[in-house]
């Protein structure tokens, strides 16, 4: 492993790690102008030209505050928790596919942190272990309400994790690989895994709401009747920790949403671009398509959280339960009985 490379990566991941705080950071922003457009207000417009410095402000806000902390026997673990929540957020986007590859310096650099064969069950391991940042922060507040949110937020998780999983798996039955790098490269031009898998798509999208707590799968801080759920104690940057981890979860999440099921980055007539105008030039405009693709993502994130109410708990895991689970298992047998359908009728000539 020569200097390069390790360079070479060090920058991906640095970019990487940048564009996440930076989309996490502004998705705040985009959530207040989607809100207000639908309720008809005008929203920020006070720091910065339409209130583009209003992130900053609210950043700078949360570094002034003077932080406070609970009477609790777990001091230790009610600083760890914020911490666990947000490096989770930021360690699931090491193997996201950005672009194919781009020529610079005579070398070839590969538009990702890592390219792992397992990188699905990378994300769906990263994914299950932020769940202790919740569960963590809400236990060592010392706090009922707290707790009653963290522990909404670990039985939600856990139980929407088998629906997601399960939707995974018939896409991958179809894909035949694990590797998010592959899987993007099969859907190029318009060859997207939506079309023929729109029962996963739709689950696995379902459950990326309950993942990211978001509503109307947001149980776990609902401020009716939770005053603010697991984070109530927190104070400072810590409870701006919490708050920056569910908007790159959610970053994220719509990216993967991206990337499995609408090809990723890219986009009809990338192979022409690049015989005509260069593979530099043509990725550039993957990039540019994959940033397109997350961002109608995270836009139909914030329309769903002003236009749906919350779910009553009992809902919530009947829907998990009985719902998303059985009909991702007759997705899975469907899937199957169309693929052997297929060999059988590849393996007679027909």
């Amino acid at each position: 492993m020569d200097s390069t490379f390790i360079i070479e990566k060090s920058v991906v991941i640095l970019v990487v790690f940048g564009v996440t705080m930076l989309m996490a950071m502004y998705s705040t922003w985009a959530e207040r102008k989607v809100a207000a457009y639908l309720q008809d207000r005008v929203g920020p417009n006070r720091a910065g030209w339409g209130g583009l410095f209003q992130p900053l402000a609210d950043g700078l806000k949360l570094f002034a505050k003077e932080e406070f902390a609970p009477n609790t026997p777990n001091q230790f673990l009610f600083r760890v928790g914020p911490g666990i929540a947000m490096a989770t957020a930021l360690m699931t986007s090491a193997v996201i596919p950005w672009g194919d590859r781009l020529h610079l310096f005579g070398r070839d650099i590969l538009l990702q942190a890592t390219d792992i064969n397992v990188g699905i069950l990378y994300i769906f391991g990263i994914v299950s272990v932020g769940v202790y940042g919740i569960m963590i922060g809400g236990w060592a507040s010392n706090n009922k309400f707290s707790l009653i949110g963290a522990i909404r937020a670990a039985s939600q998780m856990v139980s929407y994790e088998v629906a997601m999983g399960l939707s995974i798996v018939a896409l991958l039955m179809m894909t035949g690989t694990l590797s998010l790098k592959e899987i993007s490269e099969q859907q190029a031009g318009m060859n997207w895994n939506v079309f023929y898998q729109p029962i996963s798509f739709l689950i696995f999208l379902i459950c990326a709401f309950a993942e990211t707590n978001r509503t109307p799968f947001d149980l776990a801080e609902c401020e009716t009747e939770l005053i603010g759920g697991y984070h109530t104690e927190y104070s400072s940057m810590r409870m701006g920790f919490y708050l920056f981890a569910e908007y790159a979860n959610m970053f994220i999440s719509s990216t993967i949403l991206a990337v499995l099921f609408f090809g990723g980055y890219n986009y009809p007539g990338m192979s022409w671009v690049a015989e005509n105008w260069g593979v530099n030039l043509a990725n550039i405009i993957g990039i540019g398509a994959l940033f397109v693709k997350l961002c109608g993502f995270i836009f139909f994130y914030m329309w769903v959280r002003w236009t749906i109410p919350r779910f009553r708990y009992d809902q919530l895991m009947h829907l998990g339960w009985r719902i998303l689970i059985p009909l991702s298992i007759i997705n899975i047998m469907i899937t199957g009985v169309v693929i052997l359908r297929g060999e059988i009728f590849a393996y007679l000539g027909w």
